[in-house]
């Protein structure tokens, strides 16, 4: 079954449990203005309330994946009587918020990117779990070259990848070829351009024929212990295993191994 739905600047559209969502901006390079910050943040509040939703793809209009925050909206605020502090205060939080909205989805996110994905866009995609590059993507942190260091940017960014080559994009500004951005970690992996879409809904299949209440016990935990100490990392891994053999699914995911046979996972 097949549903789609749209709102300013972001469609989506579901189809055998994966919801793909599309940044559809393109005149201004699928900026993350506020507007389409908030639209996307919205999509994934539903996307995490709907239970036939077992996986995210975010795509975007061609030409461009996303080439950061809308630089012209930036400007006009600094004509606020408060040169624009509080715009950009609530821009960056709506961000941030998006950011880690991504993270906390109960349910794995691919980054399917064509184009360039510059500063905000670098580091939406960074921010996915997964991420699959056309071989005409570029991915950039460029804020240097305008005087405005990327630092919200390089939260997601430095988190996929090393902090030496975080840095390197940071203070360089410079474009990175996909086959740099897989190097890197940015991305997993490169495919002939205009196939990124297809590649993550090949992906998207394979995770969403896996039990949902394991993959979001599993998401969960596996950012959570990232930020630890080796000790409680293990303390709080160890928790997770134990929900997860307590659920249903890890039963019959193993009888079905045991048996030789396909498993049934629980759905709701």
């Amino acid at each position: 079954m097949t549903a789609s739905r749209s709102e300013a600047y972001v469609q989506r559209i579901d189809a055998g449990g994966v919801a793909t969502v599309t940044l559809n901006d393109p005149r201004s390079r699928n900026a993350l203005s506020l507007a389409m910050t908030e639209s996307l943040r919205r999509e994934l509040d539903e996307v995490a309330a709907n239970p036939a939703i077992r996986v995210v793809i975010i795509d975007a209009a061609a030409p461009v994946f996303c080439a950061g925050h809308d630089l012209r909206e930036i400007q006009a605020h600094r004509n606020d009587p408060d040169a624009g502090k509080a715009f950009y205060e609530r821009l960056m939080r709506a961000c941030s918020d998006l950011m880690q909205a991504i993270v906390k989805l109960p349910k794995p996110v691919i980054a399917a990117v064509e184009g360039v994905a510059t500063a905000a866009g670098c580091q939406l995609v960074a921010a996915c779990d997964l991420a699959i590059a056309g071989a005409n993507a570029r991915f950039a942190t460029p804020g240097v070259n305008i005087g405005l260091f990327c630092s919200t940017p390089l939260v997601a960014v430095s988190r996929a990848i090393s902090p030496k080559h975080a840095m390197e994009m940071a203070l360089t500004g410079a474009l990175y070829p996909a086959g740099e951005a897989e190097r890197f970690g940015l991305v997993n992996r490169v495919v002939p351009a205009g196939q990124a879409h297809a590649e993550a809904a090949r992906l998207a299949s394979t995770i969403a024929a896996r039990s949902t209440a394991a993959i979001a016990i599993g998401k969960k935990a596996f950012y959570a212990q990232s930020e630890l100490n080796l000790g409680d990392a293990y303390a709080l891994a160890a928790r997770a295993m134990i929900d997860n053999l307590l659920h249903s699914d890890s039963g019959e995911g193993i009888d079905a191994f045991l048996e030789r046979r396909e498993p049934h996972w629980q759905r709701t």
